[in-house]
Order: structure tokens, then sequence, then C-alpha cells
């Protein structure tokens, strides 16, 4: 800091939440962004960003016209990806009978439709299998298998899973048929025998491209195999980056970083997106009632929980099949259905999230209580859990996992964590331990299934691998600002422009904008989530809505909710825009308050 800068943005040591604000950009970065600005021509606002997110001066221009002909490296750095795009060749050219095993996820889902489009263009129907997450649990199974078997399927692709599936890929092996395996959870220590296993993420892979979402593996995997039926003479191959649309969505609802080529596919997928070339996500979000052009915000939150309402409570095919379709009559039932299952999925999701804060806030007490939530109940349906650990996560900062227990006695449950906790690491030593029955995942998310016996032994696991992790990461108690605006200063304009840094996300954290000396005109509660929604003026006469989600129960949603008309307030938060009725208006997401007079709270 300089010496004339103070500690603390707006001298904000403490807000309603308990947080320090921090200038993202120290003085090194500050003086990165202004060498940005006189080098690029861009704005000083789109500097601080850059310079705030590690950008360096000369690759500020590449960093804001990312594309994918830049970024994708040759797909033969993968480890196996050679072998499995000379198989996958032969059985097009052979015409197999392919059948394809993928998550009951978004990433499974748009997997498996990256999959079957392109397999779909050599005139081949392959068939499909996503597990019912209730009944088969994450993964390939060995009766599913067989079934496929039984179908004629003669070469087994698994999408998004696989990667510690050793019995199923030694029965399928066994059994005649081959098995090609595209994923990217966490492998350590030996892998399945598949005829080929492509996951950056394995131990023996150097590509350093584990930062990809499982479609993007496919996608590169597709890009390998259009090389191999080209130099054997194929032409009309399909256009691979018109299946980019896909990807996107996998990599925002997947939590994967916003990095290199991730961002690279996130643009161009937004772009395909905008010419509603893909029927399913076109319908969905008419179902959904989106207005305005798609974002990453409107894939995240509203078409990717649509779509994971199939896998939670409904069908789990129900996502790879709207994605898949060519038939609008098909992907209009089919959205309107997802549409459906997720206004029921809210309604069980609003019920085990209240039971389950009950519980840890009784488990915490008035101390600081575990380093890692571990809650189990047999009255939450197996499709929430995830959401439910998720919620615990951002209620009590700290990772979390819920567990939905059976009549038998098993249990599946989901885990969440908190930035700089790898809970995906946590969880595979938990199956070499044999703590648990099965289990997998990456840093940010992780799923389990284990016995109601076996959750005391993981719990104690869990605190004792990640606790001083945990510890690290919960004394980071601040928010990072990137800088301090006006309510007159958040136009369209001014959105769009500092826009251009994006997509925003994990690993490109969207930027946090700060509100000095603002008033709240009007607030009230809105929504089944208990949103609450404000309108923000400046002393200047400018105004802002404004909306802060699930906090009319948090110290943020009662200030703003109790806040006298006439009391100024800071407060921070992110900005997007709004379409309704064909106008563009700024709305801000707000994360945190302070009142100025006060010093703590």
């Amino acid at each position: 800091m300089q010496a004339d800068q103070p500690e603390y943005f707006l001298n904000v040591a403490q807000s309603v939440s308990g947080k320090s604000w921090r200038d993202r950009l120290d003085v090194s970065a500050q003086r990165a962004a202004k060498a940005i600005s006189q080098q690029t021509g861009a704005s000083e606002i789109l500097a601080r960003i850059l310079a705030g997110r590690g950008v360096e001066v000369e690759e500020a221009e590449a960093f804001l016209a990312p594309t994918v002909r830049d970024l994708m490296p040759d797909p033969s750095t993968l480890t196996d990806m050679d072998a499995l795009a000379e198989r996958l060749a032969e059985a097009i050219q052979n015409k197999e009978q392919i059948a394809l095993f993928g998550d009951y996820d978004v990433d499974g889902a748009s997997s498996c439709a990256l999959m079957i489009r392109y397999l779909s263009a050599f005139g081949l129907e392959p068939l499909c299998h996503i597990p019912d997450r209730i009944f088969e649990g994450y993964g390939p199974n060995i009766a599913a298998i067989d079934k496929l078997i039984e179908q004629g399927c003669e070469l087994l692709i698994t999408l998004d899973c696989g990667t510690t599936s050793h019995a199923p890929v030694a029965h399928a092996r066994s059994r005649g048929c081959d098995v090609l395996i595209l994923d990217h959870h966490l492998a350590e220590g030996e892998l399945p025998q598949a005829n080929a296993l492509v996951n950056p993420n394995r131990p023996d892979d150097v590509s350093q491209l584990g930062y990809l979402s499982a479609a993007g593996v496919v996608l590169m995997a597709l890009v390998a195999t259009s090389r191999v039926l080209r130099n054997r003479g194929a032409s009309g191959l399909p256009d691979l980056m018109g299946y980019s649309d896909l990807v996107a969505l996998a990599t925002i609802c997947d939590v994967v970083p916003l990095q290199g080529l991730n961002r690279a596919f996130v643009n161009r997928g937004i772009e395909i997106m905008h010419e509603g070339r893909n029927l399913g996500i076109a319908c969905l979000a008419l179902a959904a009632r989106i207005t305005g052009p798609l974002n990453p915000y409107h894939l995240g939150f509203v078409i990717g929980p649509r779509i994971n309402a199939g896998g939670r409570i409904g069908d789990a095919g129900l996502g790879a099949r709207l994605l898949s379709t060519t038939s609008e009559e098909e992907a209009m039932v089919i959205a309107a259905n997802l549409d459906e299952l997720n206004s029921e999925r809210q309604r069980i999701e609003i019920s085990a999230v209240e039971e389950a804060i009950a519980v840890a806030e009784a488990e915490i007490g008035g101390g600081e209580g575990p380093a890692v939530l571990v809650l189990a109940s047999e009255h939450w349906h197996p499709g929430v859990v995830g959401l439910v650990a998720s919620r615990l996560k951002e209620r009590f900062s700290r990772p979390a996992f819920a567990i939905a227990l059976r009549a038998d006695g098993t249990g599946t449950g989901s885990g969440r964590s908190i930035p700089g906790v790898d809970i995906g690491q946590a969880v595979l030593l938990a199956v070499q331990r044999e703590l648990v029955v099965k289990g997998g995942g990456h840093a940010m998310a992780a799923g389990i299934t284990l016995s109601q016996e076996q959750i005391a032994g993981f719990r104690a696991h869990l605190n004792e691998e990640m606790e001083a992790a945990v510890a690290a990461a919960r004394q980071k108690t601040f928010v990072s600002i990137d800088a301090a605006i006006t309510a007159r200063t958040a136009s369209v304009d001014f959105v769009e422009e500092f826009n251009r840094a994006g997509p925003f996300g994990a690993g490109n954290s969207n930027p946090v904008f700060a509100l000095a000396g603002h008033k709240v005109k009007f607030a009230d509660i809105v929504g089944k989530g208990g949103h609450v929604r404000c309108t923000l003026a400046s002393d200047e006469g400018a105004s802002i809505k404004a909306i802060a989600f699930r906090a009319a129960n948090t110290e943020l949603g009662q200030l703003l909710l109790n806040a006298p008309g006439d009391r100024p307030l800071h407060v921070c938060g992110t900005l997007g825009i709004d379409h309704w009725q064909g106008r563009k208006t700024v709305q801000m997401r707000l994360i945190d308050a302070a009142d100025p007079v006060r010093s703590g709270w």
C-alpha cells in the first residue's frame, strides 16, 4: 500500500458480514493497469480489471480477444489421445454400434450431446445411457453395460466418468467390448484397463489442460478423430467449432476455471448461442423466460439448473436428449418438462436446506465448529444434496457434504468446497483408505457413496486432512474491490466496456464495484429463495436497481430492509445488464454492505 492510501477500501475494516474491503490492485498492479491503458488504449476501468486478474501488459490484447484457433494445442499432447482417435475413427468407418455412458450433470449431458451430434453426421445412431442418480449412482455400472452389449454395443465410450471404474471397464472388455474413456476428474494410482483413457488429470498427462471440462476434452478428441479421418481420405467432416456452444455450457456449469482455452470456448460458444443453432438450448431459454441474449449468468443459474433437474429428480437422460435433438417439437416438450422439474426441485431443496442449516447451526453452536460440515438425513432427496452442500458452504464459509440416507443404510452425498481447499483429493484418499464405497470429483466439488456406519469415519478423515487448509482459506475474510463508482457511472456502456475482459466466473472473477454513500430508497423481499431487491440512490440523484440473492435472513438483507432512507451506506457487488421489453438496464448483484458511521459490527 502507498503511504497515502488507506489500508481498507473506503475505510471498511469490518462490513455487515464481518469482512474487510481491500483494493484488488496493489501498487504493482496499479502500475500495470496504467501501462495496459497507455499501450492498448483500453479504458482506465478495463485496464484495472485486467491488471487485477494478473494479465501482463504484453498479454492484454490477446486476453481481450481469445480464439479457439489460437489457444487450442495439438490434441496429441493429451496422453492416449492418438490411440483413442484411431479407435473412434475405425468405429465410424466400420459403422460399428457405439454406446455412450455419461454423467447425469450438465457436463455429462453436453459431452454426450457432442458425441451424438458428431456421430450422427456419419449416419451413426449411438446408444446413450445416463445413469439414474438414485438407483445407479455415478459412473459406469456392470448391469447397464450388460444391457448395452445386449443391444449390440461394440465400442463403449464413457463421458465425464470412468476414470475410477476399474471393475465395470474390465467387465466390458471381458465381454469383447472395447472401451474408450473421456474424462477430467482427478485420478491417482492405477487406471482402468480401457483401450484408451484420455483425461488431462491422469498422473502421467503433461498437457497442462487439467482445467478443461469433460466437454472440452471431448471436443479435443473430436478434433483428433477428424484429423485421423481426413488423413484416411474422408471429406465433408462436421464443423467442430459449431459445437462450441455445448462446451461453453459445460464449462460454465461445471465451474471449471475460465482461463486459457476455456475462455475462448465460452466466448465462441455464446456467439453461437446467439445464433440459435442448438434447438435444445434455445427452447430451454424460452421455457425459462429469459429475456435478451444468453450470457454466462444465464447458463450457470438458469439453463444449467434446469438441465440438472432431470438428473436430480426426473429422467437423467433428458438433458442429453434436449441438447442433441434436431426436432423443434421434441426440444420444446423436453424443455417444458425440465422447467417443471426445476420448480419441483426448488420446492424439495428449500425444505432440505432449512433442515440442514438448523442442524449445522446446532453443531457449530457459539464456537468455530468443525472445519468441514458433514451432515446426513433420511429426509433429503438424493438429487438435491449437492445444492444443500452448496448452501451450507455459502452460509458457513467452509467445505460441506450433504448425504441422503436410504432405508437400507446406504447413502449418497455431494460436497462443495471453498477456494483454496481441494476436496477432490480428500475424497480420493478416502476411497483409497476404504472409508467410503466409492467417490470422486475435483477441487471444488465431489460425490460419494457410503454406508451409514462409515459417516463418522469419513467426517473424521475430512476434518483431519483439511483442517489446516480450511483455516488458512477462512482467514482471507475480505472482499476484493476493483473500483469505486456511483449509480450514475453504472451505465450500459460502462458494463459492456468492462465485459470485454470476460467471460467471468471461476478463475476469472467478476469485477466487484463499490458504491460509496448511497441511500436505500426502496427494499423488499422477492422470490421463494428470500431475495432482497432494492433501489440505491446517490446524492446527485442517480439511482440503480440492486438485488441480494438469498439474503432475507442474513445480516446484509436485514441491513437493506431496515436502513432509513436518509442514511447512506457503502455497498459492493457485481454489475449486469437486464433486458426487459427490449430495454437494457443495469442491475447490481449485492454481496456486502457497510455503515460508513460505524467502525464495527
